[in-house]
């Protein structure tokens, strides 16, 4: 069984019946199960069930001008007496205030922790740096129901990058791609360097996967999880066989000159996309000059006027 489903089959059995004790708040409490955790894309297989795997879910509460402490810690004890083991999984000891994962949390200090916001309100400086992980984090998994509808609300907000920070970000792959792929990798190899050429190769998977997650406008999970998650995608789903060629081949004479053909490729696609959806303006095969025009759409003045590669 996935984790989501144990998460509200526990939910539905042992959740909605304690929640039914607290009638006179249920009007400002979200549930749901979202946050880290592979369960919470849907990726968790037997091997993830060895840590931090257990039934449990999570609920929200508004802040103390809302809902008083008393009433959270009546809430926070009630979760922790609910079973210790459902359909042969154990939960996992808990704190008072409920575990790293699961419990009851104030929706405020919940969203805080993860990105710096306690409402998801972002400044340009948040959107540059707040890791892409802990914004999937906060819009992944499922919410079994939202009352008071602002946790939703706060995850509507951080569905996606805004548009200007998108084209940053985007810009700055394409660069790296250009650099990495287009033109240092083929270098390396005459160079005698194989090892670097594969650190190039490296490099420019990299970015054309952030690339990739960008145009089909998905945040990109931990690494771990990064080539699964690819293979889902709309758009470019069919690269991954062969960027998991390119990082896992060797640089040997005669598979050199064919990676570099599938970079071109690779490349090629991409700016193909870029040119059929209008995002650059440029005509020709080189990346660099496309990661340029790219940057050069954004409209606020002084994230233009950044470096390239300053939400890299």
């Amino acid at each position: 069984m996935k984790g989501l489903e144990l998460s509200r089959a526990f939910y539905e059995a042992y959740g909605k019946p304690m929640l039914d004790e607290f009638k006179e708040i249920m009007p400002y409490l979200a549930a749901g199960m979202f946050g880290s955790g592979s369960e919470c894309l849907g990726y968790d297989d037997d091997i993830s069930k060895d840590h931090d795997f257990e039934p449990g879910f999570c609920i929200f509460l508004p802040g103390e001008d809302v809902i008083d402490r008393r009433t959270a810690f009546l809430l926070e004890r009630a979760y922790a007496k609910l079973p210790k083991e459902f359909m042969g999984f154990k939960r996992a000891l808990m704190q008072p205030v409920g575990g790293a994962r699961h419990g009851v949390f104030r929706t405020d200090e919940f969203f805080d922790e993860k990105i710096g916001s306690p409402d998801g309100s972002l400044s340009l400086s948040g959107w540059l740096t707040v890791p892409q992980q802990a914004l999937l984090e906060v819009t992944n998994g499922e919410i079994f129901f939202d009352n008071y509808g602002e946790v939703s609300k706060i995850r509507e907000k951080l569905e996606f990058y805004p548009e200007d920070i998108f084209l940053k970000k985007l810009a700055g792959q394409l660069l790296i791609m250009a650099q990495s792929g287009q033109y240092n990798y083929k270098r390396c190899i005459g160079h005698g360097e194989t090892a670097a050429a594969q650190l190039a190769a490296f490099e420019f998977v990299k970015s054309a996967m952030a690339v990739i997650f960008l145009l089909n406008q998905r945040y990109m999970p931990y690494y771990k999880w990064s080539f699964k998650a690819l293979r889902e995608l709309k758009k470019f789903s069919e690269l991954s066989e062969t960027l998991e060629y390119l990082i896992s081949s060797g640089n040997g004479k005669n598979i050199c000159e064919e990676k570099y053909i599938l970079i071109e490729s690779i490349s090629s696609d991409i700016t193909a996309e870029l040119i059929n959806r209008g995002i650059t303006k440029a005509s020709c095969g080189d990346l660099e000059k496309h990661a340029y025009s790219v940057n050069d759409g954004i409209e606020d003045s002084e994230l233009r006027n950044m470096h390239i590669l300053a939400a890299i």
